[in-house]
Formats: structure tokens, C-alpha cells, sequence
């Protein structure tokens, strides 16, 4: 398992000595911790069928989005700290609850120790990596032959935003990059006779209130760069769940906004894609998290 002494494995590279347990930028030391770990019914079609996607919520984030509709976890780090084995164990109960893959949401921190449970865990469903794309190439070489679904975010095309609301001007060439390498470890979309996902990448963008033109612009670029090998997840969910400090975020994503975007992106040619239908603000969207932190 990699050093974590001084800790580079993120695009923060914020050197933290997490092995002393020390917590970085993510709010983490070197203990996995995890949320939640339990069948998924709301992911895509593809990825979650009729048995669900065997998702584990890792506490932490090395984002910190003012908008995060996980903060309970993402920022506070609510969970239960686990080791790698019993983190592998966790893999093979999902597995057998007939789960048709297993799920990591909010990874990119505990790369290392979860490279190191998929060594130990005998795994016969597809691994996907759920992200919010601020990952560094090297990183996900950890991953290679162990994860063959990559589902991660492209949230801002703007450097600006991306410092806003994030604290990350370099998000687009991160996330960029990010996608390149999960794209050369995934590869084309790959289905199954049921229709779920066996490999391939899904990028989501979720719609923020007053930034379509921006939306637009990360559409653009995926199609631009990618065409049909990977699938585009245009998501209306925002919800407005905290207290900030940019008045456009105190609001739902409206539906004029979400079928702008969408209709750009059918003007554009985009066919592999995803979309919403319904209300854009639902709790359901936001699952229940273990507070146990023993």
C-alpha cells in the first residue's frame, strides 16, 4: 500500500502525514472510514438494474463543494472506520445480496487502502469508481484491471467556478485529465444481455441554478473529445440543502434551465445519455447515512 506519510495522492497534494494520523484536506487520516454500504436503487439504469448497485459511501472529500448534498459525511466525516479486510468483506456481502456491482462513492482518498480490499476480495461483479472527477492519473493507476466502471463528475468548465465553489481553479484540467485515464482503463461502454454496464465510463454533470452556458460548455467538450465512447449523465438534482453564501444556490435548478441543456446537448448529436424526468429537488435523492462513529 502506498506511503501515506506525506500524502500526494490527490490533486490537492496537500503532504499531510496521515500514517500519523494526521487528517488532510479530505478530513481523513489513513483509518478507513465509511458511511453507508448497502444496495443502490437510484443510480443509473444501467448501473443499479433490479438488484440495486452495492454502493459503500466513504466519509471524507477531497473537494468540499459549498453545495455538497453529502456534507454529513463529505465534511464532517460521519462513519465507521474499517479495516482493509473487513473493507473487503464488506465487498463480498454486498456481492452476495446480488448486487450487480460494487459501488465506491467518494473514493479518491482512500485509493490506496481500497486498491489493497479489492487485492484481498473475491469479486466475480464489475468494481465502479463514483468520483467527482478531481483525481490524479497515477492515482487511478492503483485501480488498473480492478475497476472497470468509472463513473465520475465534470462539474464546472470554469476555472472560476470551479474556485467559487470548490476551492479549485484547476478543476476543468484536472477533471480532464481525470477522465482521459479512467476512459483508457474502462474503455468503450461494454453491457451485458440485461443491459447493465460491464465497463465504461459515465460522466455526470449536474446542473447548477444560472450556469447552463457553463453546463453546456462541459457537454460540449465530452462530445467534442469522447463522441459516443462514453456515456453523458445530464442531472437536474440540485438541491438547495445548506446555507450560502451565493444567492443563485438558494434555489432549485429550474425546468427551463435542465431542457436547455438537454435540448443543446441533442442539438450537438449527443446520443448516449442520460436524463432526468420529474421534480428537480427530492430527499430521496440523498440517502441515510450511519452515525456511528465507533
Amino acid at each position: 500500500m502506498q506511503d501515506l506519510s506525506r500524502c500526494e495522492i490527490c490533486p490537492r497534494k496537500c503532504g499531510v502525514n496521515r500514517e500519523k494520523g494526521n487528517a488532510g484536506v479530505c478530513r481523513t487520516d489513513k483509518k478507513i472510514s465509511i458511511a453507508r454500504a448497502a444496495p443502490h436503487y437510484w443510480e443509473e439504469p444501467c448501473i443499479s438494474g433490479k438488484n440495486g448497485s452495492g454502493t459503500v459511501f466513504f466519509s471524507g472529500c477531497n473537494l468540499g463543494c459549498v453545495f455538497c448534498q453529502n456534507r454529513e459525511i463529505s465534511r464532517f466525516s460521519v462513519g465507521k472506520e474499517v479495516s482493509v479486510a473487513e473493507l473487503a468483506a464488506i465487498f463480498e456481502n454486498l456481492q452476495e445480496k446480488g448486487v450487480h456491482n460494487i459501488n465506491l462513492v467518494t473514493p479518491s482518498h482512500f485509493v490506496p487502502q481500497i486498491s489493497a480490499a479489492l487485492d484481498i476480495a473475491k469479486l466475480n461483479i464489475p468494481v465502479v469508481y463514483n468520483s467527482g472527477g478531481y483525481d490524479l492519473p497515477e492515482t487511478l493507476d492503483m485501480l488498473d484491471s480492478k475497476v472497470k466502471i468509472f463513473l465520475p463528475d465534470f462539474k464546472y468548465m470554469s476555472c472560476s467556478l470551479g474556485e467559487k465553489f470548490s476551492n479549485a481553479p484547476d478543476y476543468p484540467e484536472i477533471a480532464k485529465a481525470a477522465i482521459k485515464k479512467m476512459f483508457s482503463l474502462g474503455g468503450k461502454p461494454r453491457f451485458d444481455k440485461d443491459g447493465i454496464m460491464k465497463s465504461g465510463v459515465i460522466v455526470r454533470h449536474l446542473v447548477l441554478p444560472d450556469h447552463a452556458d457553463d453546463s453546456k460548455a462541459v457537454i460540449k467538450y465530452l462530445y467534442d473529445t469522447y463522441g459516443d465512447n462514453i456515456y453523458i449523465s445530464i442531472m437536474n438534482q440540485y438541491t438547495p440543502v445548506c446555507d450560502t453564501a451565493y444567492a443563485e444556490l438558494g434555489r432549485a435548478v429550474s425546468d427551463e434551465e435542465y431542457n436547455e441543456v438537454v435540448a443543446f446537448a441533442e442539438k450537438i448529436g449527443v446520443k448516449n445519455a442520460f436524463i432526468q424526468e420529474g421534480g428537480t429537488v427530492s430527499e430521496s435523492f440523498i440517502p441515510e447515512f450511519d452515525t456511528k462513529k465507533d
